[in-house]
């Protein structure tokens, strides 16, 4: 009778199997169905389940998340270079982040991370890491210890006759003898003591469930719907060849994607009857898959702990979401109870290669941005507060109490217009009382619309004060450079040479890494790079506009207004070395000057330094001695960065990156 029936086996085991095999040097990883080859088996359930693959592919990406921090940068400044070099090669191909975005995905869907440590050939220290594909390794046989010292690799466990499982040495610090390690780890299993298993463990049924609705759906688009039709031969019953033949011929005529319906093909011996062919009726199909494609939905999330479809990128019956609190209450629960754990044990893993190379500084993955709406800076200055602003920015709130609006301060004057942005007033005393908020004496007439007007000061010196400035201190972009990097200032100590420093650098490891060229009229070697006006860098500051912060007078003040026009960039000593009276009058407590380079237009000023770094695009200048062509920009840029942090014993000024309206007492005097 065995060759009458069709046997289909319904009974799937996903849990996975750990054996050891007579005549291997290594420890078998499978189930029942995918013998050794379970890593594999997770692969395929990812390829074949959309809800699975969506909550893999969102996890891991919240997991490498943006990147790498060093939290403690100012312990050890050699460190500190060593470790960013570090992070942007990781290996000769890929930064660090690209190799933790593989170990991110490769741990959610696996459980388990692998990375190719390459040890320098005096083995003190790691060379590069690569990432392993987890699909690819197995365990060796452990020692008598119960420790792995060897691990196999095969690009291919389907066919290990034409791929071969080449051995590679377990990583140890302790025993250096292979240039050539693989670390092997990741978070902890029950009853697991080689192997690592996936944290939806337990989910994996509904996965392999929701393949094979995807499957029925498209064997029906294919073939029809399943069991159309039942078709009854009475008329004896043939051979299993004639069977065969039968069932072949029918299929041809009539099934396919033009030809849909599947069939049940019967036999009996009543040869009185004639073939019957009788249509099966399938009842409340559609809502019984409906109802199925839920619970698997509901199964696999609760499987990844997932508490919000939508966090996912799944999508909801009642739409995306309205309710920012509540996605953004789900985010947070995901990223402390399931995320978070993941980071850790790969920061701990990373650690341990820190440590080795010694570079051992605190690290923190750099968060992804919350799952909010994107609006643009002009929309939130319009619709925010300040303080909402700062809170979302991760600011300190300003005292609101504090804020003093440019025009609310006009108000009691009786200013009636604005020539220039300047305003007029209708009597002398006003633009006298105006003059001495400003700092300034006197005033000046003009005449606006048709009638004589009064502005405060005896003429227009500020704004000829400020335009000598720009014009005497102010740079074009510097021609035959390029602009290599352009930043917020943030720490730079008010007293730091940041041009001369970085030449300094530059110039030391040029003359060990570069080659001389010839030129008879070259500075001497010792003067090393000219840094008066034809240095390789050219360090210089732009003032910029921080659009977040809202313009309640809808004016600028003439020296911003006239900063941002000139578009200039300036040396930080010419910026510090000036009189803020002169360009700038009336904003300075008491009218004593203040440092523009803290403080820029005064308080409630929108505005900040930013940094921009030049660099020379050749070196045909007859000042220069040598070519830099072994320089590393960003291991000097960065060297530079953390002296300039810690250039004294002093607290390190951080108000030089922020407009004064961010300011406590909004840049006010206290």
């Amino acid at each position: 009778m065995k060759d009458k029936i069709l046997s289909i086996n319904l009974e799937t085991s996903t849990a996975p199997i750990i054996r050891e095999v007579r005549g291997t040097e290594y420890i078998e990883y499978g189930t029942e169905d995918w013998k050794n080859l379970y890593p594999q088996f997770l692969i395929d359930l990812y390829y074949n389940s959309s809800t699975h693959a969506a909550i893999v592919n969102a996890t891991a990406e919240m997991i490498a998340g943006e990147g790498l921090h060093i939290d403690d940068a100012d312990t050890n400044l050699d460190t500190y270079v060593k470790l960013k070099k570090f992070f942007r090669n990781a290996n000769s191909k890929e930064t660090l982040h690209q190799v933790i975005k593989k170990v991110a995905f490769d741990f959610k869907l696996q459980g388990a991370y692998a990375l190719h440590v390459i040890w320098n050939q005096e083995r003190t220290q790691i060379a590069e890491i690569y990432h392993v594909p987890v699909e690819r390794v197995r365990a060796g046989i452990p020692n008598e210890l119960g420790q792995i010292d060897t691990y196999f690799i095969s690009s291919d466990w389907k066919n290990t006759r034409e791929n071969p499982p080449s051995p590679i040495a377990a990583f140890d610090t302790k025993d250096r003898t292979e240039a050539s390690q693989l670390l092997y780890t990741g978070s902890y299993s029950p009853n697991m003591d080689i192997y690592y298993t996936p944290d939806y463990l337990a989910g994996c049924n509904w996965a392999l469930v929701d393949q094979r609705v995807a499957e029925f759906h498209l064997n029906n688009i294919q073939n029809g719907f399943s069991g159309s039709y039942f078709i009854s031969f009475a008329n004896g019953i043939p051979t299993q060849e004639e069977r065969m033949q039968i069932e072949d011929s029918l299929s041809q005529k009539f099934t396919g994607a033009s030809n849909s319906g599947k069939f049940i093909l019967t036999f009996s011996d009543d040869k009185t009857r004639t073939p019957e062919i009788t249509p099966i009726q399938q009842s409340d199909a559609d809502k019984q898959y409906l109802a199925l494609q839920e619970l698997l939905v509901t199964n696999i999330l609760t499987a990844h702990r997932v508490t919000s479809k939508t966090l996912m990128g799944i999508d909801s019956a009642s739409g995306f979401s309205s309710n920012a609190d509540e996605l953004n209450a789900a985010s947070n629960f995901y990223h402390n109870t399931v995320v978070r754990g993941f980071q850790i044990n790969i920061l701990d893993t990373l650690q341990q290669i820190f440590s080795v190379n010694n570079m051992d500084l605190e690290v923190s993955f750099i968060q992804l941005k919350p799952i909010t709406v994107k609006f643009t800076n002009q929309d939130l200055a319009a619709v925010l507060t300040p303080n909402e602003i700062r809170e979302e920015l991760g600011y300190e709130p300003l005292d609101e109490d504090v804020h003093v609006d440019v025009e609310e301060k006009l108000s009691k004057f009786g200013k009636v217009g604005m020539i220039d942005g300047k305003p007029v007033f209708s009597t002398i005393e006003e633009a006298e009382e105006h003059a001495e908020e400003l700092g300034c004496t006197g005033y000046h007439e003009h005449y606006y619309e048709g009638k004589t007007a009064y502005m405060a000061c005896e003429g227009h010196s500020q704004a000829t004060e400020l335009k000598k400035f720009i014009e005497e201190f102010g740079e074009d972009k510097p021609s035959g450079y390029d602009l290599f990097e352009e930043e917020v200032v943030d720490g730079e100590h008010l007293n730091f040479d940041f041009e001369g420093e970085l030449n300094k650098v530059a110039s030391q490891k040029l003359e060990f890494a570069s080659t001389p060229r010839a030129n008879p009229n070259a500075r001497d070697s010792q003067d090393g790079l000219n840094r008066d006006g034809t240095a390789y860098y050219k360090v210089r500051y732009v003032y910029a506009t921080d659009v977040f912060v809202p313009n309640y007078s809808g004016t600028s003040r003439d020296f911003c207004r006239d900063m941002i026009r000139a578009d200039k960039i300036y040396r930080k000593k010419d910026i510090v070395g000036t009189n803020s009276n002169r360009v700038n009058p009336g904003f300075g407590h008491n009218g004593q000057p203040y440092n523009l380079f803290l403080y820029k237009g005064g308080p409630n000023c929108r505005h900040f330094w930013l940094r921009q770094i030049w660099r020379s695009k050749d070196l045909k200048d007859a000042d220069y001695v040598y070519y830099p062509d072994d320089l590393d920009d960003d291991v000097l840029v960065n060297y530079t960065k953390a002296r300039s942090e810690g250039f004294t014993a002093e607290q390190n000024d951080k108000l030089v990156a922020i407009p004064p309206a961010r300011m406590k007492n909004n840049g006010y005097y206290n």
